[in-house]
């Protein structure tokens, strides 16, 4: 699988700024303007934000300590060997040398555990910045975004690529940082000890350090496609893992374990030759060869030197510790570009989706009012993101505060569709929808969505308890109230036999209940939630006769001064709106009671007919 480079990083000079926009964020975004400027910006932008960059700033001046330290250890063996050993010596120094490296070897490690400690904290407090970031941001994102997206994909982003901003720091830059200074140290202490030869001893480090930065930069533009095709593959391999656990029924009932492990094993294998390909890159690191080759060279020309009498043998010891030390910062280089730039391609994967555009937004000074439900319906037509064929075509229709209106329709007819319009999960293409005589579009996105109940035929529950599904939106809400919502929705005697009642954890989307008890949960909820207008999308579906005998009533008292929209088949909650819709491919093709459209609207029969295998006439007599 090859994956271009230019179709995975992100080109800032191509986003419209006025069409970023979310549903949901923070109004302090520190980061808002350097994630327009791209991935550099914005990662700095991180790494000096408020009290990062003093940690920073510590980090590097330990840093730049311990390295001195280091050199300068080199450098006094240099000179106790000068002043003990050989013959113009005295020894007399040798306590002074002593006491001298005894505190740079004992000073430098433990300077180094405040460094470390320092570079974890502010990787930590990276990580934790960016995963708040990049989670505000998918939350803020429109319905139809989260409609295109792989599950898996975004989990591979919101964890792997995330953790590498964390790696950036320790051991990224830690590394970096760390790998300069023993390039630079140890040329400076050249400087200073050599004041008369360093024109000749510069000459080898100097080639060395050119070498290196071109192998250096090869090596990154080697490693950045690879990475960038890794991620992909990641992704791709979470995908299918997460399609799998959720399809887990469905793989198990038609015997399709087989083709799903092969499926996985596929990307898995994909997955692991990228990474061999990039430990083969890892391998053939040129400055390791590079620095041996200099310190072959500077051996032999220092001895060179020493026996033309430009240096003492001490000098040449201190003059091969110090070229000793660049070997160091290639080692650390080798580590340092690996996970900068995985953590370079990671920041571009989590931009390319916070930087995505939201089809939903506020308008400023947005209105927050508590609505009384009157809703129109005017010449509204909709299709979803990336289609071109109409859901709904010019739906225009009335409801006044407190009715009950029921939508009807076969399959694929739109009855959905137009529910979710009012809460704005989706925006109308043309037409506009009025709660109250105001635009929905000019209400505060909180405030209309506090208002609206949505109990639908597949229910998600949280892998909380029974209590916390019940309560979940609402703050402040006494056990009591709880107990009145679920007795009202036909639940509290079910969720009583519980092994840990109102505290039984349900699983993960409510796996542990049945559908009827999921759906009466999810009633609770919306009864505790006290909507000014609701949303039964064959909300009793999965309830059995005797059980949706016994919640009628419940259901009829909360309908009181609440505006109802009702999507079902069933002539017993039918029967009872206060006006029905017949929809048809998108478009309404009836209105009426029960009674008028059995009479007059040939397609409301239909689905009745069908669904009860009665005439006309049957149906007719059994009103």
């Amino acid at each position: 699988m090859q994956l271009s480079k230019e179709r995975s990083i992100i080109r800032t000079e191509d986003i419209n700024v006025n069409e970023i926009n979310s549903e949901f964020g923070f109004e302090d975004d520190p980061f808002e303007k350097s994630r327009l400027k791209g991935t550099k910006s914005w990662i700095i932008t991180h790494i000096l934000h408020k009290r990062n960059k003093w940690l920073l700033f510590l980090y590097l001046a330990l840093s730049i300590l311990i390295s001195v330290m280091g050199s300068l250890g080199v450098v006094v063996i240099g000179y106790a060997i000068k002043d003990f050993i050989f013959p113009s010596g005295t020894g007399s120094n040798v306590l002074y040398w002593t006491l001298i490296y005894l505190f740079l070897a004992v000073g430098s490690p433990i300077i180094g555990v405040g460094q470390r400690v320092l570079r974890i904290i502010l990787a930590q407090h990276l990580e934790l910045e960016v995963r708040r970031e990049f989670y505000i941001s998918l939350i803020g994102k429109s319905q139809s975004f989260h409609d295109k997206q792989a599950l898996g994909d975004l989990m591979a982003r919101a964890t792997d690529d995330v953790r590498f901003l964390n790696l950036l720091i320790n051991p990224g830059i830690s590394n970096l940082f760390f790998g300069l200074n023993s390039l630079i140290v140890p040329i400076i202490m050249i400087i200073i000890n050599f004041p008369s030869q360093f024109f000749q001893l510069l000459i080898l480090p100097l080639i060395y350090t050119i070498l290196f930065v071109f192998s250096l930069k090869r090596y990154v533009t080697k490693l950045e496609p690879l990475f960038i095709e890794r991620r992909v593959v990641f992704g791709m391999m979470n995908a299918i893992l997460n399609e799998s656990m959720d399809g887990i029924e469905v793989i198990k009932s038609m015997a399709q374990e087989k083709q799903s492990i092969e499926k996985y094993r596929t990307s898995a294998i994909t997955h692991r030759d990228l990474a061999i390909k990039l430990g083969k890159i890892q391998a053939r690191y040129y400055p390791l060869l590079y620095v041996a080759i200099l310190i072959t060279l500077g051996l032999a020309h220092s001895i060179f030197l020493n026996y033309y009498g430009f240096l003492t043998i001490a000098e040449v010891i201190i003059y091969l510790g110090l070229l000793s030390r660049l070997r160091t910062s290639t080692e650390s280089s080798l580590y340092a570009f690996f996970y900068i730039k995985a953590a370079s391609i990671g920041a571009n994967r989590l931009l390319e989706k916070m930087l995505a555009k939201s089809e939903i937004s506020e308008v400023s000074k947005a209105k927050v009012k508590e609505i009384e439900g009157k809703l129109e319906f005017e010449n509204v037509s909709f299709n979803y993101p990336g289609t071109n064929s109409n859901v709904l075509k010019n739906i225009s229709f009335k409801i006044s505060p407190g009715q009950t209106v029921a939508i009807v329709g076969t399959t694929g007819s739109g009855k959905t569709t137009l529910t979710k319009l009012l809460s704005r999960l989706y925006d109308v293409n043309n037409g506009e929808i009025l709660i109250d005589g105001v635009n929905i579009r000019d209400y505060s996105l909180k405030s209309l969505r506090d208002q609206i109940a949505y109990i639908e035929q597949d229910v998600f529950l949280f892998s909380k308890s029974v209590y916390e599904n019940i309560a979940f939106s609402r703050e402040n809400i006494s056990k009591e109230e709880i107990i009145s919502s679920a007795e009202k929705a036909q639940a509290h005697d079910f969720i009583s036999a519980l092994p840990n009642q109102y505290d039984t954890e349900v699983g993960e989307r409510g796996v542990q209940l049945s559908g009827g008890e999921r759906q009466r949960i999810a009633i609770a909820r919306a009864f505790l939630s006290n909507p000014k207008i609701l949303i039964l999308d064959d909300a009793s579906s999965a309830i059995d006769a005797k059980t949706e005998e016994k919640i009628q009533s419940a259901i009829s008292r909360i309908l009181v001064n609440r505006t109802t929209l009702l999507i079902t088949h069933r002539l017993s909650q039918i029967r009872w709106a206060d006006l029905i819709i017949v929809l048809k491919r998108g478009e309404i093709v009836a209105k009426g009671s029960h009674k008028e459209l059995l009479k007059n609207s040939e397609e409301y029969r239909n689905i009745f007919v069908k669904k009860f295998d009665k005439t006309y006439s049957e149906l007719v007599e059994g009103e």
